[in-house]
């Protein structure tokens, strides 16, 4: 099945692709679109609704296959992990050694086969995600291959560091209890 959206406006490629997916137990589409924002906003649909997503990027279209299995399928095979980030820092002691750590676990976490399906940034960890971050590439990486970045607001705000947040998305307290209760689970640096 192919889901043609291009030249729709947002958020009609995503309506679209819902109803697709809403209408089928499980399955599999390519949702083609034109445009960077529409293409964004089908693969956080897509990882947010649990569903494998694959993108090919062609000279004037993306092309997103998305599948949906049925839900004890899902159930079996899903491993989603969420990692919340609470400082700047890895572990106690030295704050040099943290830092140190800090960026070598990101980047192991780079490297691994599964990648969590969100990651949470609160407290000092908010400084992780923004301008002066030595993570910032890493992050980069974990968000192209699917991994969703959330950071607190209220913590933004705190250090000052709302108009400094460079990767992911500013997030309030409800979706961030939301988005742990869907995991299955959760590890908390």
């Amino acid at each position: 099945m192919e889901i043609d959206c291009k030249g729709l406006l947002c958020p009609q490629p995503v309506i679209n692709t819902k109803k697709y997916f809403d209408s089928i137990e499980k399955g599999r589409a390519v949702v083609i679109v034109d445009n960077e924002v529409a293409k964004e906003n089908i693969m956080k649909f897509a990882n947010g609704s649990g569903y494998e997503c694959t993108l090919v990027e062609l000279k004037d279209e993306y092309r997103i296959e998305i599948v949906k299995k049925d839900k004890n399928e899902a159930i079996k095979e899903d491993k989603s992990l969420t990692i919340l980030v609470g400082t700047n820092i890895l572990g106690r002691g030295s704050d040099e050694l943290g830092n140190l750590l800090m960026k070598s676990y990101f980047y192991a976490l780079t490297e691994s086969e599964n990648i969590p399906r969100v990651l949470i940034f609160m407290n000092s960890g908010v400084k992780l995600t923004t301008e002066g971050s030595e993570i910032l590439d890493n992050l980069k990486k974990l968000e192209s291959k699917g991994c969703e970045i959330i950071s607190c607001g209220t913590c933004l705000d705190f250090y000052g560091l709302k108009d400094k947040l460079l990767i992911g998305e500013i997030s309030n307290m409800y979706t961030i209890i939301e988005k742990m209760n869907a995991s299955l689970n959760t590890i908390t640096l």
